[in-house]
């Protein structure tokens, strides 16, 4: 679906990514973990569009989408959220929805069928209660929520969750894991990145472990998760086995 290929960049002396490859199957939840400034976000910003590479390329589908314009990218059906998330302060949440649709390229125009799709988005993230007020008034966690549902608005066939689960307390992870299945199960595939080792567990089929820019491990969640080398540079021994 997506082939990340031999991928670099670099900030002034700082090597970001170091000749990273890595592909992503359609269907697939794939996790994306390592210490921070290992280069996740970095790749999420190359794939989205909103960073171009010093060296490499970005495919999907068979295409070549490196060098394309991030709205050009979410037409193709590629969204994704952001660390710190920047909503539509003075709008809705339903039309910060209604805006991730537009910008998605599902559709131009505002009709009793586009609200009644965002409505259901954000009935999803738990935030149908809150459609008409202004996203000024939202906490961090629930910008972080209408931030998935924007980005899910356009209908994508790739999502990239970048750290959208950070915040929540523990017991809410088990909700959050089931509501990266259920975007999966609806036939997008994800890549999610979190630094929460329960949250990777019990969503993702399979593992990127990240480091200085480079690919440290790639495997399935029980390969990489009893990989002493991961372990050693990234979980601790505390994580051995989960």
């Amino acid at each position: 679906m997506l082939e990340f290929l031999d991928v670099s960049v670099r900030f002034g002396g700082l090597r970001a990514l170091d000749g990273l490859s890595f592909s992503v199957r359609e269907g697939e939840v794939l996790g994306m973990i390592g210490p921070n400034g290992s280069g996740k976000s970095t790749a999420f910003n190359v794939i989205s569009g909103t960073l171009a590479p010093d060296r490499g390329t970005v495919r999907f589908y068979d295409e070549d989408i490196t060098a394309l314009a991030p709205n050009r990218i979410a037409h193709k059906g590629i969204a994704r959220t952001f660390q710190v998330v920047r909503p539509f302060p003075h709008l809705s949440a339903l039309d910060n929805v209604l805006a991730g649709r537009l910008f998605g390229g599902r559709g131009n125009k505002k009709s009793d069928a586009t609200v009644a799709e965002a409505e259901a988005v954000l009935a999803m993230v738990g935030l149908a209660a809150k459609a008409h007020m202004k996203a000024s008034s939202f906490t961090i966690l629930e910008r972080k929520w209408l931030e998935v549902a924007r980005a899910l608005a356009g209908r994508p066939k790739l999502i990239l969750l970048d750290e959208f689960m950070a915040g929540i307390s523990a017991s809410e992870i088990p909700d959050a894991v089931a509501f990266v299945s259920s975007i999966n199960v609806s036939g997008v595939t994800v890549v999610l990145v979190e630094h929460i080792v329960k949250a990777i567990t019990g969503a993702c089929h399979r593992v990127i472990v990240l480091d200085a820019g480079r690919k440290l491990a790639e495997g399935s969640v029980d390969e990489v998760f009893n990989d002493p080398t991961v372990i050693e540079a990234y979980l601790g021994s505390r994580h051995a086995g989960r």
